[in-house]
């Protein structure tokens, strides 16, 4: 069951050195998103929180790797960072959307950051 993805990854690769994750998915596409972009847009509830205007800004992860990757079932990963930060599923349809966007989603977070005086900076 991929319960409800529309997509599905058929490979996921760890770059360490490049700090990104490199997704494969069934229609051929394949995305190379950098760590700080999924650490920053994390679906946890802690970055998301419960409700669209409780989502946090997280600054300073410009150097935020990725320790690993584990299978949530069939349908996401759990991705833990170097930061310790492990609570956020990513379903297919997330990594999707993320590996599609991330210009997009990019420029909104420097934006965020610039308007609140925060830095991808530690």
């Amino acid at each position: 069951m991929t319960f409800g993805n529309t997509h599905k990854a058929t490979e996921i690769r760890i770059k360490r050195e490049e700090k990104t994750l490199d997704v494969t998915f069934e229609d051929g596409k394949t995305f190379s998103i950098p760590a700080e972009l999924l650490r920053v847009e994390s679906p946890s509830a802690e970055v998301q929180g419960h409700h669209p205007s409780q989502k946090k800004t997280v600054p300073g992860r410009r150097h935020v790797g990725i320790m690993g990757v584990e299978p949530v079932g069939n349908y996401a990963v759990k991705i833990q960072f170097d930061d310790l930060h492990d609570s956020g599923l990513y379903s297919w349809d997330t990594l999707y959307d993320f590996g599609a966007r991330q210009e997009e989603l990019w420029a909104n977070y420097l934006q965020e950051l610039e308007d609140q005086g925060l830095s991808r900076d530690p």
